[in-house]
């Protein structure tokens, strides 16, 4: 696979900081193993968490972010490149088309939409890479449940669980991306 990964996470700095550690733990991680990570372009919560481990590792971080964002100023200062543009659904267009995976780390109704986006897109078949979700502290089982819940109502087809995986941890991101099974958009 290309080395080009979106990853999708929050930036609350309310929430319990083991997220935080997680996101930090992943920039490391992905990184170390020569990914280039593309995000939302924050500097707080686990979006600035994330940047900050890329950063510590030397790594390679894109951000893209919305110009009103930026006008008030949630931007992180020290990316490799800050992307603005026009606003959130140029902004997902951008994450997804120069990424060959998608990350999602725990967060709210944004990391929400980007990642339930890169499923329906899989889905179709527009963009057939892996999705995998980094389920700490369990946070993920809800909507995996309600995933599985709408296999069982037929409104998805059981093949179509296998669009995403998902890990415990952040060291298990770089081979779950490589061993994601192919997707044809079935």
């Amino acid at each position: 696979m290309d080395r080009s990964v979106c990853v999708s996470c929050a930036s609350s700095q309310l929430c319990d900081s083991a997220y935080h550690e997680a996101a930090f733990r992943l920039g490391e991680v992905l990184a170390g193993e020569g990914f280039t990570i593309i995000y939302g372009g924050g500097g707080l919560g686990s979006m600035g968490a994330l940047a900050n481990g890329v950063l510590s590792r030397g790594g390679q971080i894109v951000g893209v972010i919305p110009q009103f964002m930026m006008e008030l100023e949630w931007g992180h200062r020290g990316l490799t490149e800050l992307r603005v543009v026009e606003d959130m659904r140029i902004r997902k267009h951008v994450m997804l088309s120069h990424s060959e995976g998608v990350v999602a780390l725990p967060g709210g109704s944004g990391t929400f939409e980007e990642l339930l986006e890169a499923i329906t897109l899989k889905r179709l078949g527009a963009y057939v890479h892996p999705i995998i979700l980094v389920n700490t502290r369990n946070f993920f089982a809800p909507l995996i449940r309600l995933l599985e819940n709408a296999v069982a109502e037929r409104f998805m087809d059981e093949r179509h669980l296998l669009m995403w995986d998902v890990v415990s941890s952040p060291e298990e991101v770089p081979a779950a991306l490589v061993a994601a099974a192919p997707w044809s958009g079935a």
